[in-house]
């Protein structure tokens, strides 16, 4: 199972997001978690973080440190933002963070802080077709971002956090009209440039993220802060908005507290926040915004996923697979074939993660046995899988253990023909967990093979969707792959037997 876990240290709050990923299926959430700290209010005022924001952040980060601990998680990365990138007392928090954590925390540029909201908000709310702005405004900086089609095109970050704005420009309660007239001219100067470059083209909606957008759409949609889930994906008018703002600028910290949707400690800052949102949206010249619960959290776990960060314990270090490309050139056997063999191997080993429930270092075993399955060609065609085991088993493999080998051996041994049996003397001669993994890798090896049993490459790329009665294979190419489905098919009946579930196998373009 692919887990990882995200944390954001803001420059308002610190939040963790840990969360299984498994596509298609949606992001399963594991810990979610979110407290303010206001690591920027001293930043802002007095160029570097208080001890007492930074101690109530180490006690945080503590917590959810603990909370992600036990979840067997394959990456974790930990990212700072405004508030850490001004501070000059940055590497005193990052030191103590770290250890906390158990990982170093990042200080990100306001360019990847918005390239991770981007990814963020298109795993969750995917706009494949569509041109959006995005906006992100946090504690100490705001990010405007461009995208098109599912794809960054370009992003600003401008210092226009909520918490920076009410540190520079809001020292009254309820704020005076000047204090409200600079802030406003301070945001209109340094959102026009970038707005008016993002509107030269039609824009087809705009998205923001972070608390201060869900605040704001909730106040004006009467969403109580409590159900705030039930904010996404709700909009708000131009209006409505700039109506809002009118109405919280005037109202005292007391009076803001009783907004439907405005939280306590959002309504010390809303002011700023909703200052910005209507701005940007009155630059674009849009009717309308949407709020997504998306954020930086969710960005990061979908780039660990996209670069599956972790499974380089399920792949075969470099040494390794020079050893065994070597070994399989030795009996003539195609790489190219072999080499897809291995990376189909792999898609499935990934795949099924949650139904094998092997350690991720068995995919290197199985990735091994996919490249030397049919090196006992070479000595004869008949029982050529027997020959195969014997000679996995009699080669010199540096960089494997010679348990490893033997399971490997093994595997090959299973690639056809009939699935372990307690009178396989060579079977039963492993340690017992190795004659689970060869067990359970078997059908795997075998779906692989069948994938490409015309060596054409024809399958460009699979997807494993697991059901509770079964698993679905989907098959994409470009090319007729009816024969490598029916194969597949067949090789299924090896899948159904050791792991109980029905397997179908369908071609996707």
């Amino acid at each position: 199972m692919s887990r990882y876990a995200a944390i954001d240290i803001g420059s308002n709050s610190i939040r963790l997001l840990a969360a299984e990923v498994h596509p298609p299926e949606p992001v399963r959430v594991l810990a979610s978690d979110r407290q303010v700290v206001r690591l920027g209010a001293g930043v802002f005022r007095e160029g570097k973080m208080s001890q007492i924001s930074m101690d109530l952040a180490f006690e945080v980060l503590k917590r959810m440190a603990g909370a992600y601990s036990g979840l067997d998680l394959m990456g974790v990365r930990a990212v700072g933002t405004a508030a850490l990138r001004d501070a000059s007392n940055q590497k005193d928090f990052l030191g103590r963070a770290g250890e906390i954590l158990h990982t170093p925390v990042e200080v990100i540029s306001g360019l990847e802080e918005a390239r991770l909201v981007h990814l963020g908000v298109q795993s969750q709310w995917p706009h494949p077709k569509q041109r959006l702005v995005l906006l992100d405004v946090g504690g100490g900086s705001a990010e405007l971002i461009l995208s098109d089609e599912g794809h960054f095109v370009q992003a600003f970050s401008k210092p226009l956090g909520a918490v920076r704005l009410t540190e520079l420009f809001l020292k009254s309660d309820p704020p005076d009209a000047r204090e409200l007239a600079r802030m406003e001219k301070y945001v209109q100067e340094r959102v026009a440039g970038s707005a008016k470059k993002f509107a030269a083209k039609k824009v087809d909606r705009m998205i923001a993220t972070s608390s201060t957008a869900a605040a704001t759409v909730c106040a004006i949609n009467g969403i109580k802060r409590s159900r705030r889930d039930e904010g996404d994906r709700a909009s708000a008018t131009a209006s409505q908005i700039r109506r809002l703002y009118k109405e919280l600028s005037v109202q005292d910290l007391a009076g803001r507290n009783k907004v439907s949707g405005i939280g306590p400690r959002r309504a010390e800052i809303i002011v700023a926040g909703t200052a910005v949102l209507s701005a940007v949206i009155e630059e674009l010249g849009l009717a309308r915004l949407y709020y997504s619960s998306a954020g930086v959290r969710d960005g990061i776990i979908a780039d660990l996923a996209h670069r599956k960060v972790g499974m380089e314990q399920a792949r075969m270090e470099d040494d390794q697979r020079r050893v065994v490309l070597e070994l399989a050139h030795k009996y003539d056997i195609s790489t190219v074939h072999v080499r897809k063999v291995a990376e189909l191997g792999n898609m499935l080993f990934d795949g099924l993660l949650n139904v094998h429930q092997l350690p991720l270092a068995c995919g290197r075993l199985l990735e091994t046995a996919a490249h030397l399955y049919n090196i006992g060609h070479f000595v004869n065609e008949a029982r050529h899988h027997r020959h195969s085991m014997y000679l996995v088993a009699n080669s010199d493999l540096p960089g494997f253990s010679d348990r490893e080998r033997l399971t490997i051996a093994t595997l090959c041994r299973y690639h056809r023909k009939s699935l372990p049996q307690p009178s396989h003397d060579a079977f039963q001669a492993l340690p017992e967990d190795d004659r689970h993994v060869v067990t359970m890798l078997a059908p795997l090896l075998r779906l692989a093979v069948a994938l490409d049993q015309s060596q054409e490459q024809k399958v460009q790329r699979l997807e494993t969707v697991v059901q509770e009665a079964g698993v679905e294979l989907r098959l994409y190419s470009e090319r007729d792959v009816d024969i490598e489905q029916w194969h597949a098919q067949k090789a299924g009946e090896a899948f159904r037997e050791v792991y109980g579930k029905s397997l179908t196998v369908k071609a996707k373009r």
